[in-house]
């Protein structure tokens, strides 16, 4: 009795009991009977299907008594149909639900895509939102060159009125002028200052 009840504690796993079943690859069998179903799919099934039954109906009804193997209800071929029916309808429902999972991945990958891609256009728009706001405060092309060819007029001006300052000066130095000091700043209409 207390041998039964050593073998029984609780602080250790149980062995399995009854039969153990070899293991099976579940990748190596869902690709295996995927490409049963996908057979099955096929038009070239259905021919090679409809000549066998044909065969086996034409020598089972034509050929002597002694050399038929399945009289005219044809039993044994109602049960190679039956067994062969129990096996397909399994078979493409592995095949069915190994490809909706694969299908659930995908979709799960495209969602992921997407929001990643709307997240990449959200932040070019901002990108570029940010680039007209600043081009904004950017002197464009057309704003330079007025800006260049007002300080060129300017300039042009300013030269032009040292040219006329140089001139008075050099008049009001020549001899038999005696009109006073020279001025500093250039004389011109702007001023007021009237040339004699």
């Amino acid at each position: 009795m207390t041998e039964q009840r050593r073998g029984e504690r609780l602080d250790l796993p149980r062995e399995p009991r009854g039969v153990r079943l070899p293991r099976v690859d579940q990748e190596t069998f869902g690709r295996w009977a995927e490409g049963i179903a996908r057979g099955m799919g096929t038009a070239l099934f259905i021919v090679y299907m409809t000549l066998v039954l044909a065969l086996w109906f034409v020598w089972n009804t034509l050929v002597p008594a002694s050399l038929r193997f399945d009289p005219y209800t044809f039993t044994f071929l109602t049960l190679i149909l039956s067994i062969q029916a129990s096996y397909a309808a399994p078979l493409i429902l592995l095949a069915q639900n190994r490809q909706s999972d694969r299908d659930r991945v995908a979709l799960e990958e495209d969602r992921r895509r997407a929001t990643m891609q709307k997240a990449e256009t959200e932040y070019l728009a901002r990108e570029i939102a940010a680039l007209r706001i600043a081009l904004g405060e950017v002197a464009t092309r057309d704003f330079v060159r007025s800006e260049l060819s007002r300080l060129a007029e300017e300039l042009d001006e300013a030269a032009q009125r040292r040219q006329r300052l140089e001139r008075r000066q050099r008049e009001g130095a020549a001899p038999g002028t005696t009109d006073g000091p020279a001025l500093d700043e250039p004389r011109d209409e702007v001023d007021g200052d009237r040339t004699r």
